[in-house]
């Protein structure tokens, strides 16, 4: 039986926080251009934003002006189980292409956690704490994964049709998909799923993204951290 882990890579990006400006500044009939920091102006020197800059783009998120925002584009590759990937799929203007089960008939893979939670006292969903008899329940998930792995095996081996022999799979199975978006679709997403009372699992995708989106548009990303929705 296969384990793997979840995964998050970058397919693909445009624009940067000058783009964001620029959309902003257009209203206006203006236009702002990177400042060069260095030793020597244009050679060698690194880009960054001017200072008033930097403050319009904590004024456009800080006051809710998203447009300028959505001007820059992000395509990620994401791997992670189906009892994961059916709630990261409710976000909205976010495109999603996903692996397919009809047609793909590799050797499946499943998600195994590293550690069991406790249920939560006091909301319906959610969890607690780690439990205290870790081993028992990796055996138990290890033996049912198993149990439905075998079964399915056993209709493909007898022909039955992937279409309908994947329904034995349970939701711990791996899958896989692109995902698309806007900076600012992206920046909802993550602050949404980064609250510390979302599940651990999707925490750790939306934390995957920002990390990757924080390098591309740093200004950007920080303003909408701190002020987005």
């Amino acid at each position: 039986m296969k384990i793997a882990k979840q995964e998050v890579t970058l397919l693909d990006s445009c624009g940067s926080d000058l783009s964001v400006v620029n959309a902003a500044r257009v209203s206006f009939a203006k236009q702002s251009s990177w400042t060069n920091v260095g030793e020597y102006e244009h050679e060698g020197g690194d880009l960054e934003l001017a200072e008033k800059d930097a403050k319009l783009i904590n004024y456009l998120a800080k006051h809710k002006h998203k447009s300028p925002f959505n001007h820059c584009f992000m395509s990620f590759r994401v791997k992670a189980p189906i009892f994961v990937a059916r709630q990261l799929v409710k976000h909205e203007y976010l495109p999603w292409n996903e692996v397919s089960r009809r047609y793909v008939t590799d050797e499946p893979e499943f998600y195994i956690p590293d550690g069991w939670r406790m249920s939560a006292d006091n909301v319906k969903q959610g969890s607690g704490g780690l439990l205290v008899d870790q081993g028992t329940q990796k055996e138990i998930a290890l033996m049912t994964t198993q149990y439905s792995l075998d079964a399915y095996n056993t209709l493909m081996r007898n022909n039955v049709c992937a279409e309908q022999a994947r329904m034995v799979l349970p939701q711990n199975t791996m899958t896989e998909w692109i995902w698309s978006g806007t900076l600012f679709a992206f920046a909802k997403m993550c602050k949404l799923r980064l609250d510390p009372h979302t599940q651990k699992e999707t925490q750790e995708i939306a934390q995957l993204i920002s990390n990757e989106a924080s390098k591309l548009y740093p200004t950007s990303w920080k303003a909408l951290m701190e002020y987005g929705e």
